[in-house]
């Protein structure tokens, strides 16, 4: 298994010498050395601008673009949560490393595979691995997640063998492995109602008595949908130990963060009577700080909170879709002088936590984890294209009859055109 390490310790990241290299070819991660001084700056948060409504909102940063560990002051608000990763260890920041560039190569493999005709679709989470990771490393074995379609790396630190992700989007399962496992429940496409399931989850665990927590991942595009303010509310009404973990990537498909909302999504929960934090998703620290306070404060039933990690979709929404149809190029160059894989290479070399013989390591593991990816997905069976007409109803459907004899003699054109 080439699966991180880490996966059976989530408060923890594994800090084993395998893997990745920030600058696989395939993944396309950040290959450069640029290593800069481990200087501390007092500096306790970064400012974003909300375009729509024109005032500035503070983010949560521990971990500045060009790899500065950010020193928090006592007295800051923003000092209860850095005290959830003033411990941590060189072990474990290579770990976090570790993960987010197995993560990109995993990533950047099933793109390649869909463009190769081997899966049908791939939602790619470029330029999201700090957030991804960050958070996915706060639960405890006890606490469950609720993802949506693009948390690989979330995947990928719960213990989920990549492959069976690739599966479902080839088609031959529908998802390939079982929740009550690793508490990693099945993506959902549907947008939005996974928030909905983890807070029912969660309302479930306080009737048991349990002292877990439960969170769920979507995005600001999901934030507009009706499921998510009803779990807001239902999770605030019943005070639900679940953390709402929202990636604003920018982007909903091709509609801007702007157009969706008046106020930065974080403070919608104030509406709700639950507080709201948001983070640079770019910084892998920050996300992991702030997701360990969160659920920290759900497991002590003091209910639920929404984490906004602002971040940014590198790629395209889905592999059918073309994002230079709606936004510029410089709008990405800045974005990836933010880029979280490389922003912690430059910690981890200015601080002297990681040498090249780790690196190159990590591209070793990064290779082999692309070629195991390429082969298994390669010897799965082609999906059965009739599956689709089965179980629609218990009974069947004439309706349903007649499209799949519409599809068969669309499948069979196919074949009388090769045999012409």
């Amino acid at each position: 298994m080439t699966e991180s390490t880490a996966a059976r310790k989530p408060r923890r990241s594994a800090g084993s010498k395998a893997a990745g290299t920030t600058g696989t070819k395939a993944a396309g991660t950040t290959g450069s050395k640029a290593g800069t001084g481990a200087k501390r700056t007092t500096r306790t948060t970064s400012t974003t601008r909300n375009a729509a409504q024109g005032s500035e909102t503070e983010l949560v940063q521990l971990l500045t673009p060009e790899g500065e560990r950010v020193e928090t002051a006592e007295n800051s608000p923003y000092a209860e949560y850095a005290a959830y990763v003033a411990d941590i260890t060189p072990d474990e920041l290579r770990g976090l490393y570790r993960d987010m560039v197995l993560t990109r190569r995993f990533d950047a493999e099933a793109t390649a595979l869909q463009r190769q005709g081997e899966l049908g679709l791939w939602p790619s989470l470029l330029g999201q691995e700090a957030a991804q990771v960050g958070s996915a490393r706060a639960p405890a074995d006890g606490d469950h997640v609720f993802p949506s379609y693009r948390e690989h790396g979330v995947a990928w630190c719960r213990g989920v063998d990549p492959t069976n992700l690739l599966g479902m989007f080839r088609g031959v399962n529908n998802g390939g492995w079982d929740p009550n496992s690793n508490n990693f429940h099945l993506y959902t496409i549907v947008i939005g109602s996974q928030a909905l399931h983890a807070t029912g989850y969660a309302m479930g665990i306080t009737k048991d008595g349990a002292d877990s927590g439960v969170i769920a991942y979507f995005g600001d595009g999901a934030s507009s949908q009706g499921d998510v303010s009803e779990a807001f509310n239902f999770a605030a009404v019943y005070n639900a130990p679940v953390v709402f973990f929202c990636q604003n990537n920018q982007w909903a498909i091709s509609e801007s963060n702007e157009k969706q909302t008046r106020v930065p999504l974080y403070q919608r929960a104030q509406g709700f009577g639950f507080p709201g934090v948001r983070v640079d998703g770019n910084d892998v620290l920050a996300s992991l700080a702030v997701t360990r306070w969160a659920l920290d404060r759900a497991r002590r039933g003091e209910g639920p909170a929404l984490i906004e990690a602002y971040t940014y979709r590198m790629g395209a929404h889905t592999t059918s879709d073309d994002p230079s149809r709606y936004r510029h190029d410089d709008e990405r160059a800045a974005w990836e002088a933010k880029d979280p894989i490389l922003r912690l290479r430059r910690f981890l070399e200015s601080a002297n936590h990681a040498d090249e013989g780790f690196f190159a390591e990590l591209e070793a593991e990064s290779e082999a984890l692309g070629k195991r990816v390429r082969e298994v997905v390669r010897a799965m069976p082609d999906p059965d294209r009739f599956a689709i007409f089965e179980n629609v109803y218990a009974d069947g459907h004439a309706l349903v009859d007649e499209e799949r004899a519409q599809f068969a003699a669309y499948q069979a054109s196919f074949a009388d055109a090769e045999g012409v």
